[in-house]
């Protein structure tokens, strides 16, 4: 197939088109040109800004687009009048924070959803990601039809090549070994998805010109905080490795967010991170082990020495006041 990558050279979109080179396909990716990146030698690459000129897309036809980077409607539209129905089957990658926070877990892809009070913000927030997204959702939809058109959604995307900060901050601070602060609760819902995992089922969607939205998460539920760590400490904590769990009303008296403790949900029970992935499992998703890709993450981080992202995670200094004063505040 002739796959065309929105993006593409970074992370998430990274790890598609490298699915989609390994399994013989012909990849484009289109980008600003800021990523010379040698596991892209192969690929045709097709430097455009999205919100610019785009045409570099004229008169070309592919057999599928993924479209990995678009968070306003307009970017949608766009793409869509300059490929001119010429781009073939369409992926849209989304997110669960497309949904309105359900009741209780095991959400799936028919769940409502959330809606902007300003429609036409282009301001991307916290507060307003996960309603945009839903409007470039339905932008696709007016242009590819719901035959013509699969939407991802997942949750945290994990794994090597992560540049987020958030979950690799998790990784390098275990690894260290010692008393690590885990923020409460323990069993606060969480759901993480392997890039590769989410590259994979991409190409297959595209292969099998799939359509419907799809919940890519993972573990199932029930799934808290404490398995993630549980889990990373296993995987590649050095012996003698502990987790001391600090209630979060504490943690938060103390200031502390989800940006000093990342993925934390600031002790909130947020169900949207408890989604039911069976119709994804279905169309053919395949999820590998956590510990495996802890594993792996850690070994690239050795490896290619990433920088520390800036404005995640806590120093050593504030990790050891923050243990010191929950033990003088604790009841035990």
């Amino acid at each position: 197939m002739r796959i065309l990558f929105i993006g593409g050279t970074r992370f998430v979109g990274r790890a598609m088109a490298e699915a989609a080179m390994a399994r013989d396909h012909e990849v484009s990716l289109l980008h600003r040109g800021r990523s010379n990146d040698p596991a892209f030698d192969d690929a045709e690459h097709l430097l455009a800004d999205r919100d610019g000129d785009l045409s570099a897309l004229h008169d070309r036809e592919f057999d599928a687009t993924v479209d990995v980077c678009a968070y306003v409607p307009r970017q949608v539209t766009a793409l869509a009048e300059a490929l001119g129905g010429r781009g073939g089957h369409h992926i849209f990658v989304s997110t669960m924070s497309v949904y309105a926070e359900p009741p209780a877990p095991g959400l799936d892809e028919d769940s409502p959803l959330v809606r902007l009070e300003d429609p036409t913000t282009e301001e991307v927030s916290a507060e307003t990601y996960g309603g945009l997204k839903v409007l470039c959702e339905e932008a696709a939809e007016a242009a590819y039809g719901n035959t013509g058109l699969a939407i991802l959604r997942p949750t945290y995307v994990i794994g090597p090549h992560d540049h987020t900060g958030r979950f690799t901050w998790w990784v390098r601070r275990i690894a260290q070994g010692g008393d690590v602060l885990a923020p409460g609760p323990y069993d606060a819902p969480i759901q993480v998805i392997d890039a590769r995992d989410q590259g994979e089922f991409a190409v297959t969607l595209c292969e099998d010109k799939a359509s419907g939205a799809f919940n890519i998460v993972s573990p199932t539920p029930p799934f808290g905080f404490g398995d993630l760590l549980d889990t990373t400490v296993r995987a590649v904590g050095p012996q003698g490795t502990t987790l001391t769990w600090v209630n979060a009303g504490w943690l938060t008296e103390q200031g502390e967010t989800s940006r000093s403790l990342p993925l934390w949900t600031e002790g909130r029970v947020e169900n949207t991170l408890a989604a039911d992935p069976t119709r994804a499992i279905a169309a053919g998703l395949s999820l590998r082990p956590l510990a495996q890709t802890v594993s792996d993450t850690w070994e690239w981080i050795k490896r290619d020495q990433p920088e520390l992202v800036a404005g995640w995670g806590i120093s050593a200094e504030r990790e050891a006041e923050l243990l010191s004063g929950w033990r003088l505040a604790s009841p035990s």
